[in-house]
């Protein structure tokens, strides 16, 4: 066997446990942010503030979780535009880059559908299902666009270590100071549009948010520019 040969081989398997972990990840991740939705509002007595309350705290532990334990084996994106981000900072020469994006974009939003079907599965509501709640204006995409910049941003300028406890906290007082809950993550349109909960998002108002994402993604990563190189010597 060649040295290419064995490298490769070498390198596939790493690259099935990277996809394998951004499935499980981004599934783990939506089945969280649905699940607890569901147990808020059944238990919330109608107070949509502890209901929400309830799902931000879920989801901040959750994510933080999964960004410690899946971080070292795939960088923990579950998110196609952290991919993306990711991907675009990557030299130009680094062979195959695209196709492993596309693949773990792939992977996320295979996992954010798996576990939108897995919370319903758990409290014994119709696994298949779409969202009838409207989630469109103005506002609310200049909050998707806000949320997404600020995502970006704090991933981009996290010093070494600190990311997962950053990115946690961010997500935790977005889904309070912006208008929309902070999706911030086209996966987790898809996976809120397939279920018809406190955490849903109707097909109709998927589109915007996506775009205003996407946006906000851009946003994000020309502030990080704008600030510069993180110093070395930064105390961490």
């Amino acid at each position: 066997m060649s040295g290419a040969t064995s490298a490769a081989a070498v390198a596939a398997p790493r690259l099935r446990h990277r996809l394998v972990a951004e499935f499980l990840g981004t599934a783990a991740l939506l089945c969280a942010v649905i699940g607890s939705g569901v147990m808020a509002e059944r238990l919330a007595g109608g107070n949509t503030a502890i209901a929400l309350l309830a799902n931000t705290l879920a989801t901040v532990f959750a994510l933080y979780v999964l960004i410690e334990t899946l971080g070292p084996v795939s960088g923990a994106h579950f998110n196609p535009l952290v991919t993306l981000v990711v991907a675009s900072k990557m030299p130009s020469a680094h062979s195959g880059q695209a196709q492993v994006a596309l693949f773990f974009i792939a992977a996320q939003l295979a996992g954010a559908v798996a576990g939108a079907w897995l919370a319903h599965a758990m409290f014994d509501m119709s696994v298949f299902q779409f969202s009838a709640k409207l989630r469109s204006g103005w506002g609310q995409w200049l909050a998707e666009a806000v949320a997404t910049a600020g995502l970006i941003l704090v991933i981009l300028r996290a010093p070494p270590g600190k990311a997962a406890a950053l990115v946690a906290c961010y997500i935790g007082a977005a889904y309070w100071f912006t208008a929309s809950t902070s999706f911030a993550n086209p996966a987790a349109v898809l996976g809120r549009m397939l279920s018809d909960s406190f955490a849903g998002i109707a097909p109709a108002s998927a589109a915007g948010f996506v775009i205003a994402e996407a946006a906000g993604a851009v946003a994000g990563v020309l502030l990080s520019r704008a600030l510069g190189p993180i110093p070395t010597d930064a105390p961490h």
